[in-house]
């Protein structure tokens, strides 16, 4: 399956999410969609051709954007290469400069319309009345032109894109937006130009509304900015120019997208790593905090890896590239930040079908309504003809304004209600209440309830070094219930060190007794096999073999066994050498005699990790290794177990080592598991699981299982690349205190989401009622169509300022 990430234009609400993601779901080879109202992006798994005569990715993409194209929303294929920040921010800036745009032209409509009110209800100067301004704006054709100017300029994408929407069967927020304002306005058309109906004209309400929609809309774009906000700083961390190393001559400025690897930079101090690359001369201290959270620098030498964004601080330093462009760690961490606010966590799955069906419900209502108020209603209650439609007027406390006839219609034409005015009519109430039903319905709250704080969430962990893969994996580190840890790499350092070496007694009649018969030997077979694995214990013992400067043999075939050892043919010594587990060799012929048994069992009592090494069926003895608990690991433990959550371990170490790590960590023993291979570490989660979802912290090759078993896998950045892609969470650099960081956060991001549902799903089940004039009769309250528009805006910029809130403290 190939991902492509899709930027569309164009939704609003959660029924457009809904449209967009049936209509991609349709094209033919798309497995998997995932529509963000909040970035505008949709996420699309699509199919990889595998014969000739399929279609190509590039056909693939442009089939789908033409099929969005024909539901009314323009997209494009996001570039997922590092852009320049400054490209982005000029898209951002012409974006806002449109809307921008077409919020003033419709508050000056909005102005020269209510100027046009209090002209014709006289409550402009007398001088001004008299004046050929003041008629003008008195006259009723001057209202239907400004109606009709709103609905033609700032108003006319609304329009088109509910008209395609409800055409395609997927009604969205703008159908219901462009269905109030088209009724309003079709009304008062025909009550002017047909005045024997006796229809009251009410131009001003489609112009209000329009200016009330946009303006809440503007604001929310705003707010929604900052919610993105933290990508857009992990994408300014990549400089746009390095300084690129050309033979012996001084360094050349160019521009990083031009950089390949094996290119020589130039660092200077204060400049920022523009790709990943590994220092060839100099020695400095390097800010790694903006990609992993870590406060203490990092001490840059010759060999050193660096990954771009870092911050040089002191001397200059020369990088040879390794990586560049989109294969940078930087880059891979903005394109999993983007995953993650792509892909949406199962709660918000439920709210997109409900609000792809919210609007069909809300047109079945604002239908009822009107029905309702102009057949039945006024007869009912005779006296709701004279309240205003101003939430909180009483029966009886409005009044209206006559309106000016169209020539000679005098008194008997149509009448032209301000904001607000007496309905006198029962078809002019049924309309005003059916249009305030259509305008005040929200599904804009419902659709970015979620997303909203994910992408708060997913930003705010990333600039802490802590990677989400997705809304999922939030919503799923909320609700955990327990938390398995690795031992070696995960709860220590991972950099374990050799502190005792034991040989097997002497064989004089076997044919390596001359050759290998010394500690040096054993350290040389040992690491010599490790050279080819990642494993921690594979460290120690290559260090150990750095110190005693022990040349290594080649290697002409290595094979791995997760969690046992690694067997393998060495160039320099006969037949197959072995390192491992005890049990392991074992079961492969390797004896082990009564002394060597006995030192095992005291070398495992000491917390050590101990490993065989053999040649052929001969064991050549025995290594102790040592790894220490990571600094932080204790103070883990206790927040984690603190926040409720259930701890244990799951090793495949020896007892004792376990054991002894166990009791330092304040863990009791039916919490530690040991000896364990990676399928036996899957029925320990199978067990845990039964008291609720289960996170597994790992690093190493023999961890992969395990984390993709749990429900939310969990990986150190400073593990193998196979952890971390298998992983649900990545935890970049050393601290494993970044893990409580990290669950702290989804709680909170998960609390917010489900405040955002209640207002959005509350607010919903309170306004629409009392729109539809449930408080009409009793109560003389009834909402105007301007004031529900107000209200509809207030409750999308509810939802994101609260999502805002992640921001400030826990």
């Amino acid at each position: 399956m190939v991902p492509v990430l899709l930027e569309v234009d164009g939704m609003k609400c959660g029924g457009c999410v809904r449209a967009v993601e049936k209509r991609l779901l349709a094209v033919p080879g798309v497995h998997q969609a995932s529509v963000n109202l909040l970035t505008h992006t949709a996420w699309v798994g699509l199919a990889a051709p595998v014969e000739a005569a399929q279609p190509g990715l590039d056909t693939q993409v442009a089939a789908l954007l033409a099929s969005l194209e024909g539901l009314g929303f323009a997209a494009r294929l996001r570039d997922q290469s590092l852009p320049a920040p400054t490209a982005a921010e000029l898209a951002q800036r012409h974006r806002w400069w449109l809307e921008w745009r077409q919020l003033i032209a419709a508050l000056t409509l909005l102005v020269v319309s209510v100027l046009g009110h209090l002209a014709e209800a006289g409550s402009l100067p007398a001088s001004l009345l008299a004046s050929p301004l003041g008629a003008l704006l008195a006259a009723l054709w001057f209202h239907a032109l400004v109606a009709t100017l709103a609905l033609a300029l700032p108003g006319r994408s609304i329009l088109v894109r509910g008209a395609l929407s409800a055409w395609h069967r997927m009604p969205s927020m703008d159908t219901l937006v462009g269905l109030g304002m088209g009724s309003a306005y079709l009304a008062s058309l025909a009550a002017l130009l047909w005045p024997a109906a006796g229809w009251p004209c009410f131009f001003n309400e489609p112009v209000m509304l329009l200016g009330f929609v946009l303006l809440g809309r503007f604001l929310e774009e705003r707010a929604r900015f900052r919610t993105g906000r933290a990508l857009e700083q992990l994408a300014q961390l990549q400089p746009e120019t390095a300084l690129l190393l050309v033979g012996d001559g001084p360094p050349r400025e160019v521009r990083v997208g031009g950089l390949r690897p094996a290119d020589r930079l130039q660092l200077l101090p204060g400049d920022r790593v523009p790709v990943d690359g590994v220092v060839l001369e100099g020695c400095s201290a390097v800010d790694v905090s903006s990609l992993t959270g870590e406060p203490l620098p990092l001490e840059a030498r010759p060999g050193c890896e660096l990954a771009a964004g870092m911050l040089n601080l002191q001397a200059p330093l020369v990088l040879e590239v390794t990586r560049a462009g989109a294969e940078t760690a930087l880059a891979r961490i903005i394109a999993l930040v983007e995953q993650a606010q792509a892909r949406k966590a199962p709660i918000q799955r439920l709210v997109d079908r409900v609000a792809g069906r919210f609007t069909v419900l809300v047109l079945v209502l604002a239908l009822a309504t009107f029905l309702f108020w102009w057949l039945w209603g006024t007869r009912l209650w005779p006296d709701v003809l004279m309240v205003a439609p101003l939430l909180g007027h009483g029966a009886g406390a409005a009044h209206s304004f006559g309106g000016h006839g169209l020539g000679g219609m005098g008194m008997g034409g149509p009448s032209h209600g301000l904001a607000g005015a007496a309905a006198e009519t029962p078809f002019s109430l049924a309309l005003q209440l059916a249009i305030s039903v259509l305008v005040v319905a929200c599904p804009c709250a419902l659709g970015l309830a979620t997303p909203t704080a994910i992408t708060v969430g997913s930003g705010l962990a990333a600039r802490a070094g802590v990677l989400f893969r997705g809304g999922d994996a939030i919503e799923t580190a909320a609700r955990l219930q327990a938390v398995l840890f690795d031992k070696t790499g995960t709860l220590t350092l991972g950099r374990p060190l050799v502190v005792a070496i034991e040989l097997s007694p002497t064989d004089p009649a076997h044919q390596l007794a001359a050759e290998l018969v010394d500690a040096d030997a054993l350290i040389r077979v040992a690491a010599s096999l490790e050279q080819q694995t990642r494993h921690p214990l594979a460290h120690a013992l290559l260090q150990e073999a750095e110190r005693r400067q022990l040349p290594l043999w080649p290697v002409s075939t290595c094979v791995t066994f997760a969690g046992t050892g690694v067997e393998g043919e060495l160039e320099g010594v006969s037949g197959p050498c072995r390192v491992g587990r005890l049990d392991w060799l074992e079961q492969r012929g390797v004896g082990l005699g009564a002394p060597l048994r006995q030192r095992l069992t005291a070398l495992e009592a000491d917390g050590g990790s101990v490993l065989a090494v053999a040649v052929g069926s001969r064991l050549l003895g025995l290594v102790a290794v040592h790894d220490q608990p990571r600094a932080d690991a204790v103070a883990t433990v206790q927040e984690l177990g603190a926040m409720g959550l259930n701890l244990g371990v799951l090793s495949g170490d020896r007892q004792p080592a376990v054991r002894r790590l166990g009791e330092r960590l304040g863990l009791p023993d039916d919490a530690l598991a040991w000896e364990l291979r990676p399928e036996q570490k899957l029925d320990q989660i199978v067990r845990w699981q039964q008291l609720g979802p289960v996170a597994m912290v790992g690093d190493g090759i023999n961890d992969a299982p395990a984390l993709a078993a749990a429900d939310l896998g969990i990986a150190v950045g400073t593990g193998t690349q196979i952890a971390q892609d298998t992983a649900d969470l990545v935890i970049l650099g050393d601290r494993l205190s970044s893990l409580v960081l990290a669950l702290q956060l989804a709680r909170r991001t998960l609390a917010k989401v489900r405040q955002n549902l209640f207002w959005a799903f509350g607010y919903n089940l309170v306004v629409l009622p009392i729109a539809a004039g449930v408080l009409l009769p009793g109560f003389g309250v009834v909402l105007s169509p301007p004031l529900a528009a107000l209200l509809m805006a207030m409750s999308s910029i509810t939802v994101v300022v609260n999502a805002l809130l992640l921001h400030g403290p826990a």
